[in-house]
C-alpha cells in the first residue's frame, strides 16, 4: 500500500513538472542556452544571432528547422487529441480527454497495486498495470461505441418512417427533423437534435452530415446523408426515396440477423476454447492448490503466467476476428 502511495505521488509530481522539462528540452534543441547553463532571453537571442555571420546563419537555419519540427509535433498532438475526443463522442461518454487520460493512469496504478497485493513480482505487476492502462479503456470505449451504433441502427428505420410521414403530411423537412429529435429515443434522437442545432447556427447540409458521420460512422447513416444531399441538389420525391431507404435498412437488419444465427455455433466453440484453460486452472487450484503455486510465488512462474495470458489473449483476439462477420 505504501508503494502504491509513493507511486501515485511520483506520478502527480512528474505530470506537474512535465511542462517545464518540455520547455527546457525545446530550448536545448534550439540552442538557446547560455554557456553557464541558463536560457537566453530575448536580448541574448538577438546578440547570439548577430555575433558572427556564419554562426548566426547556421543557428538561424537550425532554429527554423526546429520550429518546423515543433509545428509538426503540435499538429500531431492536436490530431491525437481530436481522435480521442471523437472516440469519446462515438462511445457517448461525457468525459474530457484529460479526464480520460487521468482515468487510464489511475486504472493502471490500481491494477498494478492490486497485483502487488496478491504477491506477484514487481515486473509482472508493472506489465499488468501497463496492459490495463493501455488496453482496457480502449476496449471499453470500443465496446460502448459498438453498442451505441447497434442501438442507432436498430432505431434508425423508425426515425426515417417518422420523417416520411411528416413530409407526406406537408411539413417542412427541418420541422420533421426536429420532431424526430424530440420523439425518438437516443442515440437517434441525439443525432437529429445535433442536426437541428447545426441548422440554427447556419451550417450547410454537407457540414452537418459530415460531422454526423464522424460521430456515427454507420453505413445506414451514410446512405441517409447521401440521399439528403442528392435530394437537395437535384430535387425529387423525398418521401418515396426515404421510404425505400427505410426498407433497405430493414432488409440489411434481417440479413445481419441471419448471419448472426449461422455463425452462432462458431462463436460458441470459440468461447469454449477460450474459457477452457481458465476453467481447468481454477479446478486444479481447488483440487491441488500446491500444484500451481510456483506460477504465483516465483518470478519464473510469474513470467510464464504472464506469457501464457498474453498468448491466450492473442488467440482469443484472432478467433474473435475470424468469427466477426461484417455486412
Amino acid at each position: 500500500m505504501l508503494l502504491f502511495v509513493f507511486a501515485l505521488i511520483g506520478g502527480v509530481a512528474y505530470v506537474a513538472t512535465e511542462p517545464r522539462r518540455r520547455i527546457r528540452r525545446r530550448m536545448d534543441g534550439l540552442g538557446l542556452q547560455r554557456a553557464g547553463g541558463g536560457s537566453l532571453g530575448g536580448g541574448g537571442l538577438m546578440r547570439g544571432l548577430g555575433s558572427g555571420g556564419g554562426d548566426s546563419q547556421v543557428r538561424q537555419k537550425r532554429i527554423q528547422e526546429k520550429l518546423r519540427e515543433l509545428e509538426r509535433d503540435k499538429a500531431n498532438r492536436a490530431r491525437r487529441r481530436n481522435n480521442l475526443k471523437l472516440s469519446l463522442l462515438r462511445a457517448g461518454v461525457n468525459m474530457t480527454p484529460g479526464a480520460y487520460v487521468t482515468a487510464t493512469i489511475m486504472a493502471g496504478i490500481v491494477s498494478a497495486g492490486a497485483a502487488l497485493l496478491f504477491g506477484l513480482q514487481p515486473i509482472v505487476a508493472g506489465g499488468i498495470g501497463l496492459t490495463v492502462a493501455l488496453g482496457l479503456p480502449r476496449m471499453v470505449l470500443k465496446f460502448l461505441a459498438g453498442r451505441r451504433q447497434k442501438a442507432f441502427t436498430a432505431e434508425f428505420p423508425n426515425a426515417i418512417d417518422v420523417l416520411v410521414r411528416g413530409v407526406q403530411s406537408g411539413l417542412p423537412v427541418s420541422e420533421c427533423v426536429s420532431i424526430v429529435g424530440r420523439e425518438v429515443p437516443d442515440p437517434v434522437g441525439a443525432e437529429f437534435r445535433m442536426m437541428v442545432e447545426g441548422q440554427r447556427v447556419g451550417m450547410t447540409l454537407t457540414e452537418i452530415m459530415s460531422r454526423g458521420l464522424e460521430r456515427m460512422p454507420t453505413p445506414e447513416y451514410k446512405f441517409f446523408a447521401i440521399v439528403l444531399q442528392i435530394q437537395q441538389q437535384t430535387g425529387g420525391n423525398l418521401a418515396e426515396t426515404l421510404s425505400g431507404l427505410s426498407n433497405v435498412i430493414r432488409e440489411r437488419k434481417q440479413l445481419r440477423s441471419k448471419i448472426k444465427a449461422m455463425s452462432s455455433e462458431a462463436k460458441t466453440s470459440a468461447g469454449i476454447i477460450g474459457a477452457l484453460p481458465i476453467i481447468v486452472a481454477v479446478l486444479v487450484s481447488i483440487v491441488a492448490p500446491d500444484y500451481l503455486a510456483p506460477l504465483f510465488e516465483t518470478r519464473t512462474g510469474n513470467l510464464i503466467l504472464f506469457g501464457c495470458l498474453a498468448y491466450m489473449g492473442l488467440g482469443v483476439a484472432v478467433m474473435a476476428k475470424m468469427i466477426n462477420f461484417k455486412l
